[in-house]
């Protein structure tokens, strides 16, 4: 085989790989949309998203998900006041302070990244929960406060990573420039640094965000399982991933319930997608506005 066919298979390889990425996207869209469209010829769409009860095996049963989203919304928001400090802290530590310590630092940080969710999970019950109800004198400590405590932590690598990686994509030319023109260390990297590595930056937190909505296992254990709006921090919540976990098991295939599921599947879905679609046109915004792309 001479050169030209070799690359021209290795070129279809590729393009295959690629597009298979974009058939199994299709695919998950369409499997959602047919799962959830017969619930949605039943119930309007907007009951469905803005009802304030989730009762699915009641009579009559009823189907709103605000409760679920209210849920997701409030640990997702707790977490992130947790995850992005931490972890974009750790980038700018690792990145431009630590000395030979960053050898066994980072590997550290990156453990945290390797531990099954459902450890986590354990931790949180075992450990976390009954703390924070002893210490904060609360009537039960699995609530949103806790899932956010823990979903934080577990999105500071993933931040870190990310954002240090942002760090060390810009340009050495920036830094010398800087130091050229007199700025300090500390001014170099806060006024220079980091502006220029804002969209990895703002892409590590919204991507960060789009991780912790999407976790299942340890908001299962350790948010409380209650479908209500919380009305504090501190209150039993259920966001929609431990909602889909908890009943599709017991929900019989074909059944209203069970189409619902995928309702809610449809939505964390679509929130994802639009966080990620705006990960990407932040990233955009921050490199033309630099010139670095074309």
């Amino acid at each position: 085989m001479n050169l030209h066919a070799k690359e021209t298979w290795y070129r279809r390889l590729f393009a295959v790989t690629a597009f298979s990425t974009l058939i199994f996207l299709a695919g998950i869209i369409v499997t959602l949309f047919h799962g959830a469209w017969p619930l949605f010829r039943e119930v309007n769409v907007i009951d469905f998203l803005a009802g304030r009860a989730w009762y699915p095996t009641h009579t009559p049963p009823e189907w709103g998900i605000l409760p679920l989203i209210a849920g997701t919304m409030t640990v997702t928001a707790g977490a992130m006041l947790i995850s992005v400090p931490l972890g974009v802290g750790s980038a700018l530590y690792l990145y431009e302070i630590a000395g030979k310590e960053k050898h066994f630092i980072k590997p550290l940080i990156e453990i945290l990244a390797g531990i099954p969710s459902v450890v986590y999970g354990f931790f949180g019950m075992a450990v976390a929960a009954p703390f924070i109800r002893n210490f904060l004198d609360l009537p039960v400590g699995l609530c949103a406060f806790t899932a956010s405590l823990i979903l934080g932590i577990m999105a500071v690598p993933f931040i870190c990573s990310l954002t240090e990686d942002a760090l060390r994509m810009v340009p050495k030319s920036f830094r010398e420039a800087s130091l050229a023109l007199g700025a300090s260390r500390w001014q170099t990297l806060v006024k220079v640094i980091v502006p220029a590595a804002g969209s990895g930056i703002s892409t590590a937190v919204i991507l960060g965000m789009s991780r912790i909505i999407g976790e299942t296992m340890t908001v299962l254990m350790i948010s409380g399982g209650a479908a209500v709006i919380p009305k504090s921090i501190f209150s039993p919540v259920r966001p929609m991933t431990s909602t889909i976990a908890a009943e599709m098991g017991e929900a019989a295939m074909g059944s209203l319930h069970y189409h619902a599921l995928f309702g809610i599947g449809l939505v964390l879905f679509l929130m994802t997608l639009l966080l990620n679609i705006t990960a990407e046109f932040i990233s955009r915004r921050f490199r033309l506005k630099l010139g670095l792309t074309q």
